[in-house]
């Protein structure tokens, strides 16, 4: 059995029961079910339909993402996300750089790296080498004034915990802002890598390894041996190239709001919804969202 998932951003809804219904007739797909009006619907069906992605397409022109995946099993026990561009709205190294006066430098350099063409070591190293002799302080200024949540981690991280789930942000961005963002959020652990300082002032060098591409594989290994889990109970979520080894391991990898090379080898897409999309494709209804 699969389950077929149609749902849009809830700041602007436009979901509609006439096209619900077309498609779950087109498909031969059991009675719709609303996780929330206007925003989220879904239905059962016995095949995977051939041109899944024919439809979903021509719903990302009308503001909808479709999701197809097995009905079995979908509802995850553990969350392992990216945080930069995915629980965050911002690049945290990018926002630095602009502190430091190197910002077009530093996000042309974080594009490249985060759409794949550029080898994520050597990129994180050459952008943090751009900030030495930054003062420390400016970090905390820029958690207060430039970052800012995406809409629906909070409850996607509470109700996933409610219902006995575990969330671990892996970041290829730093622990300065990861320790910030895992407080805010309710994650249960956090991972990223660390910027080395003296006399108050960044040095320009990021402490070794560089947690990059496997070092989030690896995470989600460990975590998972560590809880008794497999790959198959993990939701990940992410939206650059160094994100793809840990959303192609986990049981449901989810590309959200990603970099087009990387969405296109994700079989799970969000381009319109928030991070309530995450529930909505376990089969979560608003009426059981922790965290409002």
């Amino acid at each position: 059995m699969f389950v077929t998932t149609l749902l849009t951003n809830p700041a602007t809804p436009c979901l509609e029961a006439a096209g619900v219904e077309a498609l779950r007739n087109a498909w031969g797909g059991g009675d719709a079910n609303w996780l929330a009006p206007d925003v989220a619907a879904e239905f059962a069906m016995q095949h995977l339909p051939s041109n899944r992605w024919q439809v979903w397409e021509d719903m990302q022109g009308l503001g909808i993402d479709l999701v197809v995946q097995p009905l079995d099993g979908r509802r995850k026990k553990m969350l392992l996300a990216d945080m930069d561009s995915t629980m965050i709205e911002q690049e945290c190294i990018d926002e630095l750089a602009d502190e430091a006066g190197v910002g077009s430098r530093v996000k042309d350099i974080t594009a490249r790296a985060m759409n794949g063409e550029l080898g994520f070591d050597g990129a994180l190293r050459e952008r943090v080498g751009l900030l030495k002799g930054l003062p420390v302080e400016v970090i905390e200024k820029v958690l207060a004034e430039r970052i800012t949540l995406t809409p629906g981690g909070k409850e996607l991280i509470a109700t996933m915990k409610a219902d006995g789930g575990y969330a671990a942000l892996v970041s290829g961005g730093f622990t300065a802002f990861t320790a910030s963002v895992a407080a805010r959020l309710g994650f249960d652990e956090h991972r990223a890598n660390t910027l080395l300082t003296t006399d108050g002032k960044l040095t320009g060098i990021a402490a070794d390894p560089i947690l990059g591409r496997e070092a989030k594989v690896s995470a989600l290994k460990q975590i998972t041996a560590r809880l008794g889990l497999s790959a198959a109970d993990v939701l990940a979520v992410g939206d650059g190239a160094n994100d793809l080894g840990m959303l192609e391991l986990a049981g449901a990898g989810v590309a959200l709001h990603a970099k087009p090379s990387v969405a296109a080898q994700c079989d799970i897409r969000i381009n319109h919804g928030d991070l309530t999309a995450l529930l909505y494709i376990q089969g979560y209804s608003h009426d059981e969202f922790r965290g409002v």
